[in-house]
């Protein structure tokens, strides 16, 4: 299936970046990285999810390159960056470090924000020396560290065997998704979204996640399957702000709680009423503000005066 065109209008619409680069990871891995904003503003990294690309940070992006540096850059086998048969979370790790490194001077800190599996990116890279010389701080975005099959929602049943076992199966399904119809919208709604999301949110997140290549989705869903981050989150001792929609079924409000529990430098959990899992697309002020205050509060600005 070819990549559909994400929305070209609107507020989603993937703005143009000032500058576009190749960063190569540790195994010859190429990720596409765009860099918008002022080169002198306060750096952001985004990283995306799960099926998704830089497309979907595109209301932050709006917002925050008046006046940051906002970087982003598609996972391996999403958007523009070519599929790897290396799937794993040391290769998200090794991912994010090259994308770090690649436009990031020597001390150079930044916040970094993850949302869904670009949190488990984070987690996974928090003990890596390139992650601990550049985060000031980071937001983790409807996410969470482990047992992400058994704890979804996805399939209205009581937690159980039978229960993770569908879920397993619906998640990891090989099938190709196909165009984008109203069924597809309203199957992706139900999935991914808050009730109250409105139809070009819908539409934004259906047109990203049905570009996704299906056997990129298929790999990385057997990496979310087994995926065990815990250690990652109590090595994570950088502010870390928590985000999540009560209306979460990928990624519920227990699993941001437990993350919250666990981080030994958490500087608040928001949790986001009736906001499912899309929350930079569903909740694009909350989560642009919480980027906005944690560079604020945790990246010194060197002005023309002040240096």
């Amino acid at each position: 299936m070819s990549r559909l065109p994400y929305v070209d209008s609107g507020p989603y619409a993937p703005p143009a970046p000032a500058r576009e680069l190749t960063a190569v990871s540790a195994d010859g891995a190429r990720l596409h990285v765009e860099i918008h904003g002022p080169d002198a503003g306060p750096a952001v990294v985004l990283a995306h999810g799960w099926t998704c690309s830089t497309a979907f940070w595109a209301a932050q992006i709006r917002d925050l390159a008046v006046d940051h540096r906002v970087i982003v850059y598609d996972q391996r086998g999403h958007g523009r960056s070519p599929a790897s048969p290396a799937c794993s979370s040391d290769a998200l790790a090794d991912d994010l470090e090259a994308v770090l490194e690649a436009t990031l001077a020597p001390g150079e800190q930044a916040v970094i924000a993850g949302h869904s599996m670009g949190g488990m990116t984070v987690m996974a890279a928090s003990g890596r020396a390139a992650f601990r010389a550049h985060a000031a701080a980071v937001l983790l975005c409807s996410t969470g560290s482990s047992q992400l099959v058994a704890a979804s929602t996805v399939v209205p049943l009581r937690p159980g065997p039978v229960r993770t076992w569908l879920t397993r199966r619906i998640l990891g399904s090989r099938a190709p998704l196909g165009p984008v119809t109203p069924l597809a919208r309203r199957i992706l709604k139900y999935g991914t979204m808050g009730p109250g999301s409105a139809p070009d949110m819908i539409e934004a997140c259906a047109r990203i996640v049905h570009g996704c290549p299906r056997t990129v989705r298929h790999a990385w869903s057997q990496v979310l399957d087994m995926l065990d981050l815990d250690h990652g989150v109590r090595e994570l001792d950088v502010p870390t702000a928590v985000i999540v929609g009560t209306a979460d079924r990928l990624t519920p409000p227990a699993q941001a709680r437990a993350l919250a529990a666990a981080l030994p430098h958490c500087t608040g959990i928001t949790e986001l009423p009736g906001i499912g899992h899309m929350t930079p697309v569903e909740a694009p002020g909350p989560v642009t503000r919480t980027i906005r205050e944690l560079v604020h509060a945790h990246i010194q600005v060197v002005t023309e005066e002040s240096a």
